[in-house]
């Protein structure tokens, strides 16, 4: 006997466009983890090849359908539009979650919007402060919501400084250090075909500037941001080895963002990454890579265990094998639940009506989600970064709309 833990109201039918590393490793479990708890009714995947659908039903056998279906289709065949197709075939009420590389959200976000769907997004929400305007009035007009998966946000590590320093217990900001570096097989493996479009502080430092803005509420003034290329361009890739920033909030705080993805391959975890503020009445210091936790194996080494992440564990449920756990799970979780009840509490209403409760609800939770309007702040200091690298690292400001501006 399977339980069956989601409260009443329609489930929802999810469908997950791109079947990369993060897809694979946290995002279908944890869709399909949901599934079981009867919060979603069905999954799909949709992908540019066939092939990549075929590789996720052998991992996930007997749970997801795929498009392209690997069945009828060429393995290698680029499908680049078929997302439109999907969106168009997804029962209602739909999320779509999207995980495609970076510079590929935009099209997919809208796409979903447009077809009266709502979102879960990988972050960042895009890479350009325009676009970031263009979903949150897209999202607006439909009553659609469209989470950004910071899943930094939690983190109990993070979330205890959030609300430390709510409390006045840090006094105001001084400055921050956060660094977030991952091994080499991220752009040479995992992301060889678009690391060039991207970096590693696009790809991971924006969550350590969005923990700055959640748990202060500041938003920045301006950034400077220096960069290196050594090893990726000798292996064929024209990337950034490491990319650092310094953002300056507009209480006139510092936070320096150190981000690389060219570690070793030998490093113990995939990820070193740690935070460090220091305010006026206190500080606070975490190394989110060391949690005190360890094995060391004949099969895998020496490796530092971070169990608060994402990690499979025994389940609870007598009738299950595994569970998947942690703030990486949590944060996809909330979109999911967020979703249920506001089709609870939309059921039975007419358009018009649905419509402004939806908008009604969003509004509600604008201040606690990292909807358009509060994703709008990382892809505003992403954008800036790539401005500042493009100009001899001079400063780049924000207008009153947070587009960036060489100063």
């Amino acid at each position: 006997m399977t339980s069956n833990l989601s409260n009443a109201g329609p489930n929802l039918s999810a469908l997950v466009v791109g079947g990369g590393m993060i897809t694979e490793e946290v995002v279908l479990p944890t869709v399909l983890q949901q599934r079981r708890l009867g919060k979603i009714a069905n999954v799909t995947v949709v992908s540019r090849r066939a092939s990549t659908i075929q590789r996720l039903q052998k991992i996930f056998p007997n749970q997801l359908q795929g498009f392209p279906d690997p069945a009828t289709n060429d393995g290698e065949a680029s499908h680049p539009d078929g997302f439109r197709e999907a969106i168009r075939q997804l029962p209602k009420p739909g999320v779509v979650i999207v995980a495609t590389p970076d510079h590929l959200h935009t099209p997919v976000i809208l796409a979903a919007v447009e077809a009266g769907h709502h979102v879960v997004v990988e972050k960042p929400l895009c890479l350009r402060v325009a676009e970031a305007h263009q979903i949150e009035q897209a999202a607006k007009s439909k009553g659609a919501y469209v989470l950004t998966d910071y899943h930094k946000r939690h983190d109990p590590a993070i979330r205890g400084a959030k609300y430390k320093f709510g409390q006045g217990e840090l006094g105001e900001m001084l400055h921050g250090h956060a660094w977030i570096e991952e091994r080499r097989e991220i752009p040479l493996k995992y992301f060889s075909s678009w690391c060039d479009k991207s970096s590693p502080f696009e790809y991971i430092g924006v969550h350590y500037v969005d923990a700055y803005y959640f748990i202060t509420g500041l938003k920045p003034r301006r950034v400077a941001a220096f960069g290196q290329k050594k090893f990726l361009p000798k292996h064929g890739k024209d990337a950034f080895d490491a990319v650092q920033a310094v953002v300056e909030w507009d209480d006139g705080s510092v936070l320096w963002v150190q981000t690389a993805w060219v570690c070793s391959e030998h490093n113990s975890a995939l990820t070193n990454q740690g935070l460090q503020l220091l305010g006026t009445e206190g500080e606070y210091w975490a190394d989110h890579k060391a949690r005190n936790c360890h094995f060391v194996t004949q099969k895998s080494g020496y490796e530092d265990y971070n169990p608060n992440f994402f990690k499979t564990f025994d389940s609870w449920d007598p009738s299950e094998t595994i569970d998947v756990a942690g703030y990486g799970y949590l944060s996809i979780v909330q979109g999911f639940d967020d979703l249920l009840q506001l089709c609870r509490e939309t059921a039975g209403l007419a358009e018009p009506e649905a419509l402004l409760k939806r908008q009604e609800l969003l509004e509600w939770w604008e201040p606690k989600r990292a909807l358009p309007g509060q994703a709008l702040i990382g892809t505003a200091v992403n954008e800036a970064v790539r401005l500042s690298l493009a100009n001899d690292n001079k400063y780049v400001g924000f207008d009153a709309r947070m587009f960036p501006q060489v100063l």
